[in-house]
């Protein structure tokens, strides 16, 4: 997968939008006469003249080289954690990245631009639409697994206060500050990560599984979530729950372990200077790289950072198993069979309710004596 085929969440933060209408007469003639290059060239020297040497990093930050001389600032981050967003903003303003890549997908880029009380909200709100929507995006096993794990969210969310991805909200911010600064999302897309989590596990380990989830209940403080600052909390609890599935921990934590590493190392591949003409030889410059990945996957990422990387089958679905197929079926015929019966309850009961009412009995009886006359 090339890097190119990633989606980007924030355009080039240096656009002409942000430059003041109006201005002395004098500015505007000298950057006419300045070429592109020579602009990118004095912005970029005044973003290295900010850049620290030697940064004031937090102790949260893990620090990567590549072979060519790039280097990647890994935040650990706890995903409902206020600390972990001064600790986000801080690395970026102390390192002027190139590049700021996140630990989400496509699927989760609309909380970058919600504001707090909306997230908080969608958060707590778990319907009936989003479970629609979630089986139609992935499959009934996957689209059930993926609420049952927004419920787990929903009740962090609830006891705390505080919607999650907050330290994302702050790296999109901050990167948008930082000239030519990219934004790269660095996660794998949720209903591979689902279908891939469901096809590992046997029918009786997604009932228990499942049941485990739906009967999450107990309190959560703002302290513990600081305690778990080693260890992000809300894959602290999935690790908990999940322990006993070997399988279902390799699908949801160490695949992407492996999928964030190879994000990040395209991230950091040198950055090409501008050219004055086509006949100046290329000139590259190591690239310096900022992630944003929750605690939990942090030694995994400096496990296979000097690994040959390949994604390819990691990002296969395979085929639905029979034991898919039979809850499928069998959720299905349940379903309408529920239905079918409430259907009957109730259209008998009205039809009792209706007979018993004086008017139709009244009318009944005239119906019966019609005969007889």
């Amino acid at each position: 997968m090339q890097e190119e085929q990633q989606p980007e969440a924030a355009a080039d933060p240096m656009s002409s939008s942000d430059a003041p209408e109006d201005g002395p007469k004098e500015t505007s003639s000298v950057s006419q006469n300045i070429s592109d290059a020579d602009a990118f060239k004095i912005l970029l020297e005044m973003k290295l003249k900010k850049r620290q040497k030697k940064p004031a990093l937090p102790s949260t930050v893990t620090e990567l080289d590549t072979e060519d001389g790039s280097k990647v600032y890994v935040v650990g981050t706890a995903h409902f954690s206020d600390s972990s967003k001064k600790d986000v903003v801080k690395t970026i303003q102390e390192v002027q990245p190139d590049v700021v890549v996140v630990e989400l997908c496509q699927y989760r880029v609309s909380m970058l631009k919600m504001d707090e009380k909306t997230l908080l909200k969608e958060a707590k709100e778990i319907n009936l639409e989003k479970l629609q929507q979630a089986i139609k995006q992935n499959g009934v096993m996957s689209g059930l697994m993926q609420m049952l794990l927004l419920k787990v969210s929903a009740h962090i969310t609830e006891q705390l206060g505080m919607a999650p991805g907050g330290e994302f909200r702050e790296a999109f911010k901050e990167a948008s500050k930082v000239p030519f600064c990219k934004f790269h999302l660095g996660d794998r897309p949720i209903p591979v990560t689902f279908k891939r989590a469901i096809a590992a596990l046997s029918f009786w380990q997604k009932v228990k599984l499942g049941w485990g989830l739906c009967f999450l209940s107990d309190p959560i403080s703002k302290d513990d979530v600081e305690k778990c600052k080693q260890k992000d909390l809300l894959e602290q609890m999935m690790a908990e729950m999940i322990g006993e599935f070997p399988d279902l921990h390799r699908t949801i934590v160490s695949e992407r372990d492996i999928y964030l590493t190879y994000m990040l190392k395209q991230a950091a591949k040198q950055i090409e200077l501008p050219r004055a003409s086509e006949n100046e030889p290329r000139r590259y410059i190591p690239a310096v790289v900022v992630g944003v990945v929750g605690m939990g996957h942090v030694p995994g990422i400096e496990k296979n950072w000097n690994s040959d990387l390949k994604i390819q089958e990691i990002m296969s679905v395979p085929p639905p198993s029979t034991s898919s197929k039979i809850f499928k079926f069998v959720l299905k015929a349940t379903v309408f069979g529920l239905l079918g019966y409430g259907c009957y309850r109730i259209g008998h009961r009205t039809v009792q309710f209706v007979l018993s009412m004086p008017a139709a009995q009244s009318y009944l009886q005239r119906l019966t004596e019609v005969p007889q006359h």
